[in-house]
């Protein structure tokens, strides 16, 4: 299976540096050589954005992965936890007090309150008495319903919704060279999360198992929560959000070789790139030459994995 994966990725890849309006293919790159206008935009558009793609898929199911570790639930992830909507809101307000904030700033920023988000809801679902496992991630849609609400309510009375909606819709279309690199950021800490995979597996058996093992609980909590704060915050601010990933990702490797996280994260990154690819060529080419959201592309599938997940664990969950 890990092999399907690898190749499916390879094949994809290639497939993304020659899909789109411009002609680059490899006949042009042949005839033209290197100081063509193919070569141009192949390693000008198309290696980056291919790039992101992958940066992307990859750190967003591990952040996927380590929430659901930290809250012990499956059913949870940046986007149902009100995490990306509190990372939108850092954005809000940057375009109200310093709207010529450098990128840099605007990532800090929203990971900044993309940590306050995970750590209001992990507060929260330790004060509600959620005992069905369906029922955790509701609560945290319904936190991030509020807060988005919010966000549109200053936005709209500001005149800023246009401007939150270029961060709202995931999209690769605007990745160019020199817009990106701040997902090498979330690729760090893709990193990182692996040499911690053992430390999240312990706390995934719950609090008091951890600290009896000589865990400190709260630390790798914190540096979990630290992993989720930054990537959500670079993705939104380089490709915008992408709903649902990390929540379908980990789930659909978990079914196949279980919850163990050091294993499961080569896993989860090289699927997670994989789905990401796949949508992103299903929104050049559906209504080609125009383009889709890749939100879109990816809410829809991601949404209907999700209600499957929903019905297929809710007749157990307790």
């Amino acid at each position: 299976m890990g092999v399907l994966i690898g190749v499916c990725l390879v094949i994809l890849a290639i497939i993304s540096l020659f899909v789109g309006v411009s002609d680059v293919s490899p006949i042009s790159l042949l005839e033209g050589g290197a100081d063509s206008t193919s070569a141009f935009l192949l390693f000008a558009s198309r290696v980056p954005r291919t790039v992101a793609v992958l940066l992307v898929g990859a750190s967003l199911g591990i952040a996927g992965l380590i929430m659901q570790m930290l809250v012990r639930n499956k059913f949870v992830e940046p986007g149902t936890t009100g995490v990306t909507e509190f990372a939108t809101f850092g954005m809000l307000l940057v375009m109200i007090f310093v709207p010529g904030m450098a990128l840099l700033g605007k990532m800090g920023v929203a990971a900044a309150f993309g940590l306050l988000g995970t750590w209001v809801f992990l507060q929260v679902v330790k004060a509600v008495p959620v005992r069905q496992l369906v029922l955790v991630p509701l609560v945290g849609i319904m936190l991030g319903g509020v807060v988005a609400a919010v966000t549109a309510f200053f936005a709209y009375r500001l005149d800023l919704m246009q401007s939150l909606s270029t961060w709202a819709q995931g999209s690769f279309a605007s990745i160019m060279q020199g817009r990106y690199e701040f997902l090498w950021i979330a690729g760090a800490m893709v990193i990182v999360a692996w040499l911690a995979a053992d430390r999240f597996s312990v706390i995934g058996l719950g609090e008091e198992f951890a600290t009896n093992l000589g865990l400190d609980y709260r630390k790798v909590v914190a540096v979990g929560m630290v992993i989720i704060a930054i990537i959500t915050a670079a993705v939104l601010v380089t490709a915008g959000v992408i709903p649902f990933l990390g929540l379908v990702v980990p789930n659909v490797v978990s079914l196949i070789i279980g919850d163990n996280v050091r294993r499961a994260i080569p896993w989860v990154a090289g699927l997670g790139a994989v789905f990401v690819l796949a949508c992103d060529l299903i929104a050049r080419v559906v209504r080609f030459p125009y383009e889709m959201p890749l939100s879109v592309i990816v809410g829809v599938i991601g949404a209907g994995l999700f209600l499957w997940l929903l019905l297929r664990r809710g007749s157990r969950a307790h």
